[in-house]
């Protein structure tokens, strides 16, 4: 007669060690997919470039807006892109947009009007990005140069993919956070942990 053995409980402890190692691990490799990403400039012609949107102050570009813009100007002075697409919809009290501000700012330094589109309704990354597909739709192609900074890379690509756009990032070099080692990382470890969000999470809005 076989001896009963009762069903074998689960060992919580190693299953939580379990999963604390696979979280610990999807991190690890977010991180490391940030890091290889800001050290892309994947620049190729394309049928638009895209600023995503940063702080302004009483209508005028921050300083990493400003980074951005300045780096989405001369990629279109190199004619990489006809057109150029400026995103950031409106913060608390503000009385104008990023969109507008950059729109703006872009005129101000000879980009003529009939190149630029603004898309100033979106309040994240993913609400812009969407309604750039929609402006995308009367496009040749919806290959689209991505201009933000080097930490935020991976993320927007993933987001652009996700609403259809073939996306090639190149990151601002000139950005007042990536001239502070600290700051840089700080954004890098934020970003990483965002990533995974982005890829498993975040759905069209």
């Amino acid at each position: 007669m076989t001896e009963y053995r009762p069903p074998r409980r689960a060992n919580w402890l190693q299953i939580g060690w379990l999963l604390g190692f696979l979280m610990l691990g999807g991190w690890v490799m977010s991180l490391i997919g940030v890091l290889f990403w800001e050290r892309r400039d994947m620049a190729r012609p394309a049928a638009a470039i895209v600023v995503l949107g940063a702080a302004q102050y009483v209508g005028h570009p921050s300083p990493v807006l400003r980074a951005r813009l300045d780096h989405a100007i001369d990629l279109w002075r190199r004619g990489f892109a006809p057109r150029i697409i400026f995103t950031g919809g409106f913060g608390n009290r503000d009385t104008t947009s990023e969109a507008a501000v950059s729109q703006r700012y872009a005129i101000d330094h000879g980009v003529p009007s009939d190149a630029i589109l603004i898309e100033n309704s979106g309040r994240t990354t993913a609400e812009s990005l969407k309604r750039v597909s929609s402006l995308m739709d009367a496009a040749p192609s919806r290959e689209v140069i991505l201009v933000s900074d080097p930490f935020h890379s991976l993320r927007v690509s993933i987001l652009a993919r996700r609403f259809d756009l073939i996306p090639f990032t190149s990151p601002t070099r000139s950005s007042p956070i990536s001239h502070n080692k600290r700051e840089a990382w700080k954004y890098t470890f934020a970003e990483s942990m965002k990533v995974p969000i982005a890829f498993l999470l975040e759905r069209r809005p």
